[in-house]
């Protein structure tokens, strides 16, 4: 287990996370926790990706280190949110023969009893880095395996995108399927995100009827991280701002009726909280199958914090206002109530 350097407020922290505060103690017993407790999992994870599999809930996250040592993804399942077991090495550059670093931000779907984990590798650059261009050596990926905790192997020995198409670096893809039942890829750094078609088998892109492979649906005020989901008939589009290696990284949204928007920016919802943490960001949303209950699950650093890679995988509430509006989520130490499916 990693340690943590403590966040402000150490001790009540230290508390939520082993379970010996806010409940009442009975001799040497101890009662179960009330809520998760932030962080959700132990670890240095970001950009966690989080889904419903199999009755079950599950994490998967970026191995948060050095790119030369972000070479692998592991992931977690919970019946409840509180309890998690831990899938190590799920998949590493072992597997992955084009990938030889950074392999961050995963997303996963399941489509005909298989399971496709799509992931970044590679950090590639479209101007020379140290001396290299790398226009094409990397980029995003899919893998694909039997069940969500894997082995995965390579699914196409080669990456699905690496070209940079409107100038957005291939990196950041999350996978959307809408009221159709068609599979799109939203993805993009830099500044910039497109929307792709996914063909029927996973095994490239279908061109839009233009002739283009992809759509630009950039909002203003985006970075990175994108992700989308429906609600009550409404198309929201999630994405990270600010720099992901300081405390300015948060995350805004926009609203549309359709999947291509336009998507004009609302507003900030997820920022920096000085009395709790900074730097929340690329995250992923959880809604319980049959309700209108919402989670968000997000990646955020810890105070005091001076290493790029310290980040941390936490779970708040994500609640709506009766315009559909989303409310400010309000980071916590103590995470959600344990919730069963």
């Amino acid at each position: 287990m990693i340690s943590y350097p403590y966040e402000k407020n150490q001790l009540y922290c230290f508390a939520i996370r082993f379970n010996i505060c806010n409940h009442r103690c009975s001799g040497n017993k101890i009662s179960k926790p009330k809520k998760t407790g932030n962080p959700i999992i132990d670890g240095w994870y970001a950009d966690p990706e989080a889904v419903i599999l199999n009755k079950q809930y599950w994490i998967f996250p970026t191995y948060s280190a050095k790119y030369k040592d972000q070479v692998f993804l592991d992931a977690f399942s919970s019946k409840d949110l509180t309890n998690w077991k831990k899938h190590s090495r799920i998949i590493d550059t072992s597997v992955i023969k084009w990938a030889y670093m950074a392999m961050w931000a995963p997303s996963i779907v399941k489509k005909d009893k298989q399971y496709f984990l799509f992931f970044s590798a590679n950090d590639i650059q479209s101007k020379k880095r140290n001396g290299v261009k790398d226009d094409h050596n990397g980029g995003i990926g899919i893998a694909v395996a039997s069940k969500p905790e894997g082995p995965y192997k390579d699914y196409l020995g080669k990456p699905l995108i690496n070209q940079f198409y409107n100038d957005a670096q291939p990196i950041d893809q999350f996978v959307f399927q809408d009221k159709d039942q068609k599979y799109y890829l939203i993805y993009g750094g830099w500044g910039r995100c497109n929307i792709a078609r996914l063909n029927k088998d996973f095994t490239g892109l279908t061109p839009f009827p233009n002739g283009e492979l992809v759509k630009e649906i950039t909002p203003k005020g985006y970075v990175e991280g994108p992700i989308m989901f429906i609600r009550k008939g409404t198309y929201y589009f999630m994405w990270s701002e600010g720099g992901w290696t300081n405390g300015t990284y948060k995350v805004a949204y926009a609203r549309a009726d359709n999947l291509y928007g336009p998507f004009e920016r609302e507003t900030t919802i997820l920022e920096a909280d000085s009395s709790i943490a900074t730097g929340a960001g690329h995250h992923s949303v959880i809604n319980i199958p049959g309700t209108d209950e919402w989670y968000i699950i997000y990646h955020r650093r810890p105070i005091p914090n001076k290493d790029r890679d310290h980040r941390v995988t936490c779970i708040d509430k994500l609640l709506f206002n009766e315009d559909g509006s989303i409310q400010k989520v309000k980071m916590t130490f103590e995470g959600v109530a344990p919730r069963k499916l």
